[in-house]
C-alpha cells in the first residue's frame, strides 16, 4: 500500500462520526429486569408478613409455642392438648 492510499483511507476515517456503542441494558429487558425485582420484593414482603403472623397465632415465644412450655425436666402442656 502506498502512503497515498494510506492517508486517503485515514481521512475517510477520520471525517466519520464516531461510533457511540452503548453499555448496559436498554428497552424491553431493562423493564422485564425491573418487573423482575418487583415481583421478587413483594414475594419477600409477602413471605415475612405470613411468616411473622403465623409465628402470632401459634403463640410462639421463647419458653414455647402455645400452650406447651419447654421446662428444665421435660415439656409442660397448660389447658387442653
Amino acid at each position: 500500500m502506498t502512503q497515498e492510499q494510506c492517508t486517503h483511507r485515514n481521512n475517510v476515517q477520520s471525517s466519520e462520526k464516531p461510533q457511540v456503542y452503548k453499555v448496559g441494558i436498554y428497552g424491553w429487558r431493562k423493564r422485564c429486569l425491573y418487573f423482575f425485582v418487583l415481583l421478587l420484593m413483594i414475594l419477600i414482603l409477602i413471605n415475612l408478613a405470613l411468616t411473622i403472623w403465623i409465628l402470632k397465632v401459634m403463640n410462639f415465644t421463647i419458653d414455647g409455642m402455645g400452650n406447651l412450655r419447654i421446662t428444665e425436666k421435660g415439656l409442660k402442656v397448660e389447658g387442653e392438648s
